[in-house]
């Protein structure tokens, strides 16, 4: 891993939550990104918040944001926000972008970050190729949301009678007032989005002895290992003697998750090297203000800094 700059502030910022940690040390926790609101204000915020709390000077802004667009990223506006605090340089990414760098670090390979959503980036000599990521409504596919969705689904098609019984019913009953009540509650609640995620650990402890959350958690596996193999190809790196490939955030940290994972993938790409993350995304977003010009991960970087 790179050195990071003095006076730095990471932040990792999904939509779980936002993990900020100054120069290697400190780090303080957030509420989750919002992603169908304007990204750079809520970044500030968590800046101005931080350095409120903890009276740190603060020179660089790295950041690495769940949801980010190529519209939204503007390092420009994120460091005239915090000019104010005496930061001098800003930096910003999708979080695919620093996840990668948080598990492979400046290498070649594919990394799939499964938190709340879902974002696959591969690196190799066909350039960046990045799969997914296109939101809990029509993507994300195999990521907490996902499976979380899946397994109320699944629930309500049993106490209708049209889906075959589950254990799972018990997400209904003990979250919400009602089964029947369920959707009106989860339509009405801002935080549905994490709400809903939060049950993918739940769905993955019932896969233990239930078939239908078992289903679902294997369904995962693949989504997430055609993710992968997807952006090998794109990267142009499948005909790669051996290419590498890992992962980022807290959801393939599950034992039956990932073991479906390794499964799926290795039948689809039998010669692929699995490793373990180098280190945290939030590494990983510590590593923007050092990457090399040759990098091809440079140009999906965006950068902004004060006149000398």
């Amino acid at each position: 891993m790179m050195p990071i700059e003095h006076n730095t502030l990471a932040i990792d910022a999904g939509q779980t939550g936002i993990r900020v940690r100054h120069d290697g040390s400190r780090i303080r926790d957030y509420a989750g990104i919002r992603t169908d609101l304007d990204i750079v204000p809520q970044l500030v915020d968590v800046v101005e918040q931080f350095c409120a709390e903890t009276r740190l000077a603060v020179e660089t802004v790295a950041a690495g944001a769940s949801g980010l667009t190529a519209d939204e990223a503007r390092a420009d506006a994120l460091l005239d926000g915090v000019r104010h605090l005496g930061v001098t340089a800003a930096f910003l990414a999708h979080d695919s972008i620093t996840g990668f760098l948080g598990s492979l670090g400046p290498h070649e390979g594919a990394v799939v970050a499964a938190g709340t959503g879902v974002v696959t980036l591969g690196v190799g000599p066909a350039g960046i190729a990045r799969v997914d990521g296109w939101g809990h409504i029509i993507g994300d596919a195999g990521g907490g949301y996902w499976i979380g969705r899946s397994a109320l689904e699944a629930a309500l098609r049993a106490l209708d009678g049209r889906g075959e019984a589950t254990t799972l019913t018990a997400l209904l009953k003990d979250n919400f007032s009602s089964p029947e009540a369920a959707y009106v509650e989860l339509q009405t609640n801002p935080d549905r989005v994490r709400l809903v995620a939060s049950f993918a650990k739940q769905v993955a402890a019932h896969a233990e002895s239930d078939d239908v959350a078992r289903h679902i958690i294997r369904r995962a596996g693949v989504e997430l290992a055609l993710s992968i193999v997807t952006a090998l190809g794109r990267a142009g790196l499948l005909d790669e003697k051996a290419p590498r490939v890992s992962w980022a955030g807290s959801l393939l940290t599950g034992v039956r998750l990932h073991t479906q994972f390794e499964a799926a993938l290795w039948k689809l790409a039998p010669g692929v090297v699995i490793t373990p993350p180098l280190g945290l995304p939030l590494d990983g977003v510590a590593l923007l203000p050092s990457l090399t010009e040759d990098n091809p991960l440079r140009s999906a970087i965006y950068v902004a800094r004060s006149p000398a």
